[in-house]
């Protein structure tokens, strides 16, 4: 059982916007069993269009379509369809009075004859209610392929995905299991934690299978299974997962299942009765921003200063000027007295800051570009370690941030 996904727009081609849309609908797709074969982008023309239904419906037994549903002329996708299907458009009156009604309520504008053209669908589809738009989703078949077109709106089709196309296509078709199971690592790469575990690896029985996904720092491990029955596929990864533990242990912050670390490092403050603080020089707040992203950060996390230029860490962190005359700006003195000043200033049990070089220029500081300083603070002890990280500006700052997580989950595992 496999679906492809098409996304149409010129849009996404020119790299105008991201295409976060597959991205969801391919994880979803996943949930209930079904494999994506093929993500395929193209233009808003009718010669691409048609020749992507065409390729998709020949290779898989469900094509998600979405975008090129507007009423404006470069959205060519219903009379695509139509000639695809060699069908007629019709105007459906429940669409219709839904659009009146979507532009009574909450548009000021006034509703025009191109607003009401969004009513005309292919006579044989099955038209999906759009609550949050003017776009009716539609559901077309040809043989054995059911092809859904959705609006590109995300919001829009992320509700038409939960609410019709996936309950549409539980009751269709038969469908395996899928199930994954993800352990995150931070400390060691891809290579080195392959060597690790190759023996392990080399025994994975079938029907499971292994994927790395590396990112800075951190590499995830992804074991994933199909077959029929559940239950039997859930216990054997859960076997080769237990094998796993007593080999690479120590790199391990838990499962993605659970959450991200900047999560299982939430947990482990709550559970410790700890509340905590950022201090932030190149990584710009980054840190502080991934731990206010999870819901209940409020219950442990007190704050961050942004202390971008020197100044800042001077005037306000209250790092003394004679420190980093002795030591610069980008030093283990500094980023200690910069850990330190954030718990009493914020008032935090632990407190975590970042101050380096991460390029093109050394700026204030006569440390090579990648040279990095990560110093955390608390009731226990203050300590401060270096890392050259690289000579790429992102990377450098990426791959601090997964450092300074690894070493606060290791570090808030110490109470």
């Amino acid at each position: 059982m496999q679906a492809e996904i098409i996304t149409i727009g010129d849009e996404i081609l020119i790299g105008q916007i991201v295409d976060s849309n597959s991205a969801f609908i391919a994880k979803e797709l996943n949930k209930i069993g079904v494999s994506v074969y093929q993500i395929t982008s193209v233009q808003d023309t009718a010669e691409h269009i048609y020749q992507a239904l065409e390729e998709a419906g020949n290779r898989s037994s469900v094509v998600i379509v979405t975008g090129g549903l507007g009423p404006t002329k470069d959205d060519v996708t219903k009379p695509t369809l139509c000639n695809f299907f060699k069908d007629e458009l019709v105007r459906d009156e429940a669409v219709l009075a839904h659009i009146e009604e979507l532009f009574k309520k909450y548009i000021n504008t006034p509703i025009s004859d191109l607003n009401r053209q969004q009513a005309m669908v292919p006579k044989r589809a099955t038209v999906l209610h759009n609550a949050y738009g003017t776009a009716p989703g539609l559901l077309m078949k040809k043989g054995d392929v059911s092809y859904f077109f959705l609006p590109g709106v995300p919001y829009e089709m992320k509700n038409l995905i939960t609410t019709s196309v996936l309950p549409n296509i539980i009751k269709t078709y038969d469908r395996p299991h899928i199930v994954h199971r993800t352990i995150l690592t931070y400390g060691l790469g891809e290579s080195a934690i392959a060597e690790k575990i190759e023996d392990w690896e080399n025994n994975l029985q079938a029907p499971i299978k292994l994927a790395y996904l590396p990112n800075l720092g951190r590499v995830r491990l992804r074991l994933s299974a199909k077959g029929s029955e559940k239950e039997a596929l859930l216990s054997a990864i859960d076997a080769e997962v237990k094998k796993l533990y007593p080999i690479i242990g120590d790199i391990i912050v838990g499962e993605e299942e659970e959450g991200p670390i900047e999560a299982q490092i939430g947990k482990l403050l709550v559970e410790k009765g700890l509340t905590f603080a950022t201090a932030e020089s190149f990584t710009g707040g980054r840190i502080a921003e991934q731990i206010t992203a999870v819901p209940g950060a409020s219950n442990y996390f007190k704050g961050s200063v942004v202390c971008y230029a020197t100044a800042v860490k001077v005037n306000v962190l209250g790092v003394p000027q004679e420190l980093i005359d002795a030591h610069s700006v980008v030093s283990e003195e500094v980023a200690m007295a910069m850990a330190k000043n954030a718990r009493k200033v914020l008032g935090a049990d632990v407190a975590i800051a970042t101050t380096g070089n991460a390029g093109p220029t050394k700026g204030d500081s006569d440390a090579d570009v990648g040279t990095v300083f990560i110093a955390i603070s608390s009731p226990k002890d203050t300590i401060a370690l270096k890392f050259n990280m690289g000579n790429h500006r992102e990377r450098v700052v990426k791959k601090s941030v997964n450092k300074a997580f690894e070493l606060l989950y290791k570090e808030i595992l110490k109470f």
